[in-house]
């Protein structure tokens, strides 16, 4: 700035003298924030006092306004308020506009290819041809092929929700041309009956109606005989072909001239209906026909051909029974370059194996434990690294996958790799090894490793018989392609060949059965008594190494332990306790223990079913060594090693200290309270010989080979959750396969300890000698099931449930079931047409009137047998109406009863005829019911009482309570013992002509006498008034019975002349109707066991709204489709927000009720926070309770309440804010092990969660739970497994 403007600028003079003023001057100085400059400003108000005397450091901001202006903005134009702006909560970048863009068009997939065609015979090139390509568009989020596009490389392994799944093997993949012929068929559309009004998925619509023509009918004869007539209403000409339809309730066609002599008709037209009536009868059993093809469902319709006489239908049988009790001489002519070798002979169950694997067959192996199974699936691993392929090793626990891990790394390098809940490691390679809830999310989620799949390993199915977690296996069973061969591996159960014909009807395989019961090293099992050195010589064999029970070693046994108890009583009173005390257990251990030394038979495992009494029986133990300086030495530098792995602090835990002392001197315990990093090196070191007694819980029988030379029981009972119960004989067997190391021992020693009374000889027997546990379906319906089919149009709920094991019963039979109703079918077709004027109106009434009738009175009767009151009144002399096949409306009187049956049944005398007295009521017309027709439903009419002809003849009947047809009022003295010894005596031949004794003539005349007396019957009980019934159903029924009856004689059909014939056609019709609906029903939808609970879930789902009125997935289906478990609850918390609001910390404690299990622990102590969060999630909980409670599903609310348990939640809290292990431990009594799994899972929920709210677009909770899974992945929790490194 120029000094001549400066100057002029300094002459400026601001003047601030106000003439009102008292001292002329009405203004503040006002400091500009922290710049040292002042300013004068007008005082507006001088009684407010001096103005402020500083702005904000950098003055005042230009841009702000003033308040009353701004205010009177507002007001004058409310939509400038900022409630809309959104750039106060995220950035906005405006789209450029790109016109040139839209000349982009991605290319188009090739439709079509060329292909070579050569000279059959030289092979020379001949040409090219176009052929069209099928699927060049599919990708995995709109294709089921194996076809499609694979998808990004990030997906290959886990998969995406979004994808398809691929399409299951055993259901037919429809084709192009399928497709094209089922769109040609779908163009047949009533569009006056077939089109919706309303959108799938909306809910409003527009309905297109016009107004109902009115066609007048009251005067048919006025119309000309030149007009064409116009189509007639419906009439009984009409119901014609309407009664040959199936799908009507009217069954019967009658066209007769009479009848058509109706009011809607002239007589012009009658008579020419009644010339064509056989014209007519012609169309209605062709249309009849049609109608019935239509009622098959579309697999059903084939071509009707004749049938061949002496054709039997043939089951088509999909398990195979491999023979092995020969050995298999040409193995290596059959097998010339095996995949594999070992060094040692296989046995025939495996050579028989070797040798269906190598023609791609798929097979199921049942054998003992350490019988050599894994060689089947090493085999199979070995063939798929030989076809460049990828096999699938599954197993029912995440320690035994850790365990084959290892094992088959050491057997095949670095070609194999293991993928569970938070391990991956080498997930490209050719073996990988699983848990089967990774498999199936998978199947699910369209995993591009399905495509290279060659073979699914199933270790360890017996499994399927867990209730929680069997149902995993049926759907991934169900779920696997058709090109994926199946291993089944199981120990031995009866029922193999049942389970691998449902595997291969399902998958449309054979299934080859090799199924063993011959084991490597026979068992035998003993029972001990010793408690002390002095009588550690009392063991007693029981059941030696042939199987056979010893009934003397078992005798031996009682007398020992009874010769002990009278010593004891005679010591101690005879008060003595019969069962030991646990402290009476270390005698029992140390005196087996040396005896079992001495006979050179360690290492021992010793089951018990108690985690605390494992810990007890170990730790009394104190003075017990088995192992010499060397093997100290080896396990103190294995457990150095091992424990380096571990930070300072969890090196010191107290359970560590504890297992190391108890190593070093050969004794270890092994069950889920135990940190995993040490069940680990007890299972290392006690497969390397170094561990001598192991107290291990039932768990440990199921897992690698893990052989001892002796296994000790130290119970035969165990707790199932619900009460005590002695072990099941697969159970049993399962942990007694332990005893016997293959190549080491001749025979394995199983030991029962008897530390209170001798176990039964028939409870051992059962439990030793007894059938394993049969492979029980476990199949139920679940949340995540039901949505991921959702998800798929192509694949059905109802289709999943048809394929479980649960439906294998019902379902193996369908081709029969189609053959039948193609019989039918035919029959139906040939059922001649009734033209009977009498018949035509009511027959149809008559017939359902008998069936409800005679099924009423059947039930009412056995009713009447087995009531108290009903059972007193048909004491003997009590006067009844008999009603059987061949004694129809007799009168009998009871003699006697009996219950030595299953049913009670009545010795009766019964009225006959004195030439034939077997069949009492025939003569009443009713021989032959039918008119040549067999019948399922009697005729039935008010019919007097039977009454002989010429001389009165008798018999003594045993009758059920059905057979007795009336309990009448009347009752007779009659001696009845008499009555039945004579009338048994007359049944030796060389009696039988005597005459009847004087008491059964004057029964029969007495019989004889009241018959003709009421000819028409007599009075029954009253079942209110003699039976006293009171409950309303049976009141009723009796009332209905009797309403029924009255009405019998009120149908005009009773008086056709050929009624009997025309009846017997009737039943014949409905007989097949009857069949063709139930054979319909049970290969319908409908006969599904779990189709109701399905309709529940559904119900539960839209209540929900997890999805629409259409069964379309909805934004919350699609988050409960990525939870695991609790898929509900987890994701109301998700969208009621009840998370996010949360630290990650209190986030994570909250949810260790989804995986917590144990029901009895220690009370936590909460903060606040937390208890304001178990409070909410169990009112939630309460809620989804209730609303699964009213859709109909059998759910106790307080039980689903209860399955969340908050036992944990202090600990993990505390864990996520960083507490050292060893100090969280003092938070409650839960053991070590039971908190690691239970972190561990908890990092599956949180991982879950996170995925949930990725899909929401919640940034805050997505964070929260990332952050909530990094605390707890920490220290000794997380630390890596010891298979895997």
């Amino acid at each position: 700035m120029a000094d001549d403007e400066w100057a002029e600028l300094e002459k400026c003079r601001l003047d601030l003298t106000d003439k009102d003023s008292p001292d002329g001057l009405d203004f503040s100085l006002l400091e500009l924030g922290s710049t040292g400059q002042v300013t004068a400003v007008p005082r507006s108000d001088p009684s407010t006092g001096p103005a402020p005397l500083s702005t904000l450091p950098n003055g005042l901001p230009p841009v702000l306004q003033d308040l009353k202006v701004k205010t009177l903005q507002f007001l004058d134009r409310p939509e400038k308020l900022p409630i809309h702006d959104v750039k106060a909560a995220q950035r906005f970048w405006p789209r450029k506009a790109d016109p040139c863009s839209l000349y982009k068009v991605p290319s188009c997939p090739v439709q079509t290819t060329l292909q070579v065609e050569r000279h059959p015979t030289t092979g020379e090139l001949t040409g090219f041809r176009e052929v069209q390509m099928e699927g060049t568009a599919s990708t995995a989020k709109n294709s089921l092929s194996l076809r499609r596009q694979p998808g990004p490389p990030t997906q290959s392994v886990r998969g995406s929700s979004t994808n398809f799944p691929f399409w299951p093997g055993g259901i037919d993949e429809p084709s192009a041309e399928t497709i094209h012929a089922r769109g040609e068929d779908d163009e047949d559309i009533d569009f006056e009956n077939d089109l919706l009004s309303m959108p799938p998925g909306l809910t409003n619509g527009m309905a297109f109606e016009s107004k109902p023509t009115i066609v007048k009918t009251d005067t048919p004869d006025r119309s000309t005989p030149n007009e064409t007539a116009p189509s007639k209403p419906a009439s009984h000409i009409l119901k014609l072909t309407d009664l040959m339809i199936i799908d009507d309730g009217d069954e019967y066609a009658f066209s007769d001239k009479e009848d058509d002599d109706s009011d809607e008709y002239d007589d012009g037209d009658a008579s020419e209906v009644g010339g064509d009536s056989r014209k007519e009868a012609d169309e209605v059993n062709k249309e009849a026909a049609e109608s019935l093809d239509k009622m098959l469902p579309k697999e059903m319709m084939v071509t009707r051909q004749p049938k061949k006489e002496g054709a039997e239908l043939t089951k088509e049988q999909w398990a195979v029974n491999v023979d092995i009790s020969h050995p298999v001489s040409d193995f290596h002519r059959l097998v010339p370059a095996p995949a594999k070798e070992w060094p040692f002979q296989l046995d025939v169950f495996q050579k028989q194996a070797v040798i269906h694997l190598e023609n791609h067959d798929c097979v199921f192996v049942a054998a003992h434990t350490s019988a050599g199974k894994t060689v089947v699936a090493e085999y199979a691993i070995a063939l798929s690294l030989k076809h460049l392929t990828k096999t699938v090793y599954t197993s029912p626990i995440k320690a035994l996958s850790n365990q084959k891990f290892r094992d088959f790394k050491e057997t095949f390098g670095g070609d194999v790799g293991l993928l569970t809940g938070d391990v991956q490691i080498k997930t490209d390679s050719s073996c990988l090894i699983m848990t089967t809830e990774i498999l199936r999310s998978m199947l699910y989620n369209g995993s591009d490793i399905i495509r290279d799949l060659e073979w699914v390993i199933f270790d360890e199915v017996h499994y399927i018989n867990d209730s929680e977690r069997g149902v995993v296996w049926e759907e991934v069973l169900i779920m696997l392609p058709a090109h994926v061969k199946i291993i089944l591996l199981s120990a031995t159960v009866p029922n193999t060949l049942e389970f691998a014909d449902w595997v291969g009807r399902i998958k449309r395989k054979k299934i080859y059965v090799i199924s063993t019961l011959k084991r490597p090293v026979p068992l035998e099992h003993f029972l001990y008594t010793g408690n002390s050195t002095k009588t550690n010589n009392e063991l007693f064999l029981i059941v030696d190494s042939t199987k056979k029970f010893l009934t003397s070693g078992y005798h031996k046994a009682v007398d020992a332990k009874k010769e002990r108890e009278s010593k004891a009583s005679s010591s101690h009173g005879a008060k003595g306790p019969r069962q030991w005390p646990h402290k009476g257990d270390k005698g029992v251990y140390l005196s087996i223990i040396e005896m079992l030394r001495k006979r050179e038979q360690l290492p021992v495992v010793a089951f018990t079913f108690s985690k605390k009494r494992c810990d007890e029986n170990a730790t009394m133990l104190t003075t017990l060594d088995l192992t010499t300086t060397n093997e100290k030495s080896e396990i103190h530098v294995f457990m150095q090693k091992c424990v380096e792995r571990l930070k300072g602090t969890d090196r010191m835990l107290p359970q560590v200290l504890h297992m190391r002392d108890l190593l070093k001197r050969g004794i270890a315990v092994h069950h889920s309270g135990i940190l995993p990093i040490l069940k680990e090196m007890i299972e290392m070191l006690f497969q390397r010989g170094l561990v001598k007694l192991l107290f291990a819980t039932e768990t440990f029988a199921m897992g690698v080979n893990m052989p001892a030379r002796t296994v000790i029981f130290d119970s035969i009972r165990k707790f199932d959750g619900t009460g005590q119960r002695t072990l099941l004989a697969g159970e049993y067997v399962q942990m007694a396969g332990r005893a016997g190391r293959r190549g080491l021992d001749t025979t394995g020693m199983v030991i029962i300890l008897c530390k209170g009374d001798v176990p039964e000889s028939a409870e051992l027997h059962k439990m030793m000698l007894g059938k394993p546990t049969q492979l029980e379906s476990q199949f139920r319906l679940t949340y995540t099931m039901i949505l991921n089919l959702l998800c798929v149009e192509e694949l059905r709920v109802e289709d999943m449930m048809k394929r479980s094991f649960s439906e294998s019963s019902t379902r193996k039979d369908a081709k029969e079931y189609e053959a039948k109703l193609r019989v039918i079918q035919e029959e139906m077709s040939n059922v001649q047409t009734l033209n009977c004027y009498l018949c035509h109106e009511d027959l149809d009434q008559y017939y359902q009137t008998c069936k409800q009738l005679q099924g009423l009175r059947l039930e009412l009767r056995k009713m009447i047998a087995s009531h108290p009151l009903g059972v007193k009144a048909l004491s003997p002399g009590r006067v009844v109406i008999v009603s059987t096949k061949e004694h129809r409306n007799a009168l009998g009187v009871v003699l006697s009863s009996s219950t030595a049956s299953k049913e009670r049944t009545f010795k009766t005398l019964v009225l006959t005829n004195h030439a034939d007295p077997g069949g009492a009521g025939m003569q009443n017309g009713t021989a032959d019911p039918g008119g040549g027709h067999r019948v399922h439903v009697q005729p039935l009419r008010k019919e007097p009482l039977f009454r002989p002809e010429g001389p009165c003849g008798h018999t003594v009947l045993d009758l059920v309570g059905q057979e007795i047809g009336t309990v009448t009022t009347v009752a007779i003295k009659i001696a009845s013992d008499r009555i039945a010894e004579d009338f048994k005596k007359r049944q030796i031949p060389r009696f039988r002509d005597n005459p009847p004794s004087q008491s059964t003539s004057l029964a029969t005349q007495e019989l004889l006498r009241i018959t003709e007396a009421n000819p028409e019957g007599l009075t029954s009980l009253d079942p209110v008034k003699d039976l006293h019934l009171r409950e309303l159903d049976q009141v009723e029924k009796f009332q209905e019975r009797d309403t029924l009856e009255s009405l019998l004689d009120q149908f005009g059909c009773l008086n056709c002349p050929n009624f009997l014939e025309h009846f017997g056609v009737m039943c014949h019709r409905m007989k097949l109707k009857e069949d063709f609906n139930h054979l319909r029903f049970l290969l319908s939808d409908q006969s599904l066991h779990l189709l109701p609970e399905y309709h529940q879930r559904i119900q539960v789902l839209r209540h929900l709204r997890h999805i629409d009125g259409a069964n379309t997935i909805q934004l919350k289906g699609r988050v409960a489709r990525v939870i695991s478990n609790h898929e509900l609850i987890i994701t109301e918390l998700v969208f009621q927000g009840l998370l996010t609001g949360l630290p990650p910390e209190e986030i994570a404690a909250l949810l260790s009720c989804m995986v917590f299990q144990e029901k009895r622990c220690s009370e936590p102590e909460l903060t606040p926070s937390l208890k304001e969060g178990v409070g909410k999630i169990k009112a939630e909980a309460k809620r989804l309770a209730e609303i699964q409670h009213e859709c109909g599903i059998n759910l106790s609310v307080q039980d689903y309440v209860e399955q969340f348990r908050f036992g944990l939640t202090q600990v993990v809290y505390e864990w996520a804010r960083g507490m050292p292990f060893a100090d969280i431990t003092n938070l409650t009594d839960v053991s070590e092990g039971i908190i690691v799994r239970t972190i561990q899972r908890l990092d599956e929920v949180c991982r879950d969660v996170r995925s949930a709210a990725r899909i929401v677009g919640d940034p805050s909770l997505f964070q929260k739970m990332d952050e909530a899974s990094q605390l707890i992945k920490r220290d000794i929790v997380f630390a890596a497994s010891l298979y895997t490194q």
